[in-house]
C-alpha cells in the first residue's frame, strides 16, 4: 500500500530531514553529506532568538527533562495512561523540540518510543495497543517519525533481522484502520477496531494519524478520507458545534470543535461550510478554558487555530502560555487528569506549534 518502499527511509527526499541536518550543522558544527545538503527546505521557525518565546523554551525544556528522566528504559511511561498512543505522543514531543533525532540528547529517547510502539503492534492486525485511540496516536507518532529518523541504529544487534521498519508497521497501521472503517456503519472509529458505532473523539485520533501518514508518503485512499469527512460533517452544527457519538447531538466543546477543525484543515477541505463554522466558534471562545480534560482540548485546540486563523492562533497562544507557566510543577511535568507524564506531553504539544518543526503542524 505503500507509494514508496517502506522499508527504505525517506530521508533524502524529505525536506524536514533536511531541516534537522541543516540545524545540526548550524547549531553543532556537524558536516553534511552531499545528498542531503542538496535538499532546500526553508526553516519553519529555529529555537534560538526572539523567534520562539523564551518562557515557551524554558517550559518546554523542563517538560522534555521530565519526560526523559521518567521514561521506562522499555521506551513506555508508568503513570496514569499507558499504552502505545502515550508513547506516541511523548514521542512527538521529542521530536517537536528542534532537537536533531539522531544525533542529539533526546536521540536514545526517541529510538526507545520506536521500539515499544513496534513492539505492542499486533502482527496479524496491525492494531495497537486495546483502544483506537491508541492506535490512532501510535500511528501519528511514527508517521511524524517516518524519514526523520534513521533507521539503521534503532534496532539492537541481533534483533534487526525480526523487527519491523517503521514505514512497515505505519502500512500495517494504516491497513488496519481503513479495516475497522469498512466494518462501521457511520464509515468512522470507535473504542474498538471492530465496532459498528462512532465518536468524533476517537475518530478524530484515527483521521490525523491517517492524515499524518498519507502525507509521509503512506496511501491512504481518498473515499476513506472523503467518508470519514462526510461523517464529521454530519456532527458538525451551522453553529460550529460537534456532536460526540452516533449522528447528530451537537454541544458545547471545545475539544470537539478543534477536532473537527483539524481535521478539515488537515484533509484539505477548507471550502466547507461546516469548517468556517467551527473555526469561528473557535475563535469567539479564545479566552475560554474547558472545563473538563484541559490537557486533551488545547492539544487541540492549538493545532485548530492555528490552522484556521493565525491572528486568534497568537492570542490564544500567548494566553495558554500564561497559564501553563502558573501550573507546571518543579520538576517539570504538569499534573492533569491523565497522569502527569500524557498531561505533559499533550501540553507540551499544544506549546509545540510555537517551534513547528512537527510535519502535521505544517500550514
Amino acid at each position: 500500500m505503500t507509494q514508496t518502499d517502506p522499508r527504505q527511509p525517506r530521508h533524502i527526499r524529505s525536506p524536514r530531514f533536511a531541516m534537522h541536518l541543516l540545524l545540526a550543522a548550524v547549531m553543532g558544527g556537524l558536516i553534511l553529506a552531499p545528498a542531503a545538503a542538496k535538499a532546500q527546505a526553508p526553516l519553519p521557525g529555529i529555537r534560538h532568538g526572539d523567534v520562539v518565546p523564551r518562557d515557551v523554551r524554558e517550559m518546554y525544556d523542563r517538560g522534555l527533562q521530565f519526560l526523559a528522566t521518567t521514561q521506562a528504559a522499555d521506551g513506555s511511561w508508568s503513570d496514569g495512561q499507558t499504552g502505545p498512543g502515550v508513547t506516541g505522543l511523548g514521542l512527538m514531543v521529542f521530536l517537536a523540540s528542534g532537537e536533531d533525532p539522531n544525533y542529539g540528547k533526546y536521540s536514545s529517547n526517541i529510538r526507545r518510543c520506536l521500539r515499544s510502539i513496534i513492539s505492542e503492534q499486533n502482527a496479524g492486525t496491525g492494531f495497537f495497543g486495546n483502544s483506537m485511540y491508541h492506535h490512532g496516536f501510535a500511528m501519528l507518532g511514527l508517521a511524524e517519525a517516518y524519514g526523520a529518523v534513521d533507521e539503521r541504529n534503532l534496532w539492537p544487534v541481533g534483533k534487526k533481522n525480526n523487527a519491523r521498519s517503521i514505514g512497515e508497521s505505519l502500512e500495517l497501521a494504516v491497513r488496519a484502520a481503513i479495516t475497522s472503517q469498512k466494518k462501521n456503519s457511520l464509515n468512522a472509529w470507535r473504542y474498538s477496531p471492530d465496532s459498528n458505532d462512532a465518536d468524533t473523539s476517537v475518530s478524530g485520533s484515527v483521521m490525523v494519524g491517517l492524515l499524518a501518514a498519507r502525507n509521509a508518503g503512506i496511501e491512504v485512499p481518498d473515499t476513506a478520507i472523503d467518508k470519514a469527512v462526510a461523517y464529521f460533517a454530519s456532527m458538525t452544527s451551522g453553529s460550529g458545534e460537534v456532536g460526540y457519538s452516533g449522528l447528530g447531538g451537537f454541544g458545547e466543546s471545545l475539544a470537539r470543535s478543534s477536532i473537527a477543525t483539524l481535521v478539515y484543515a488537515i484533509a484539505h477541505r477548507k471550502d466547507l461550510d461546516k469548517y468556517k463554522a467551527t473555526v469561528k466558534y473557535l475563535t469567539d471562545r479564545l479566552e475560554t478554558e474547558a472545563s473538563s480534560w484541559p490537557e486533551y482540548a488545547r492539544y487541540y485546540q492549538a493545532q485548530a487555530l492555528f490552522q484556521g486563523d493565525v491572528e486568534a492562533w497568537e492570542k490564544w497562544n500567548k494566553i495558554l502560555i500564561r497559564r501553563l507557566k502558573t501550573v507546571q510543577q518543579a520538576n517539570g511535568s504538569f499534573q492533569g487528569q491523565f497522569g502527569a507524564s500524557l498531561s505533559t506531553s499533550m501540553n507540551l504539544l499544544a506549546l509545540a506549534l510555537n517551534y513547528r518543526f512537527l510535519p502535521i503542524y505544517e500550514r
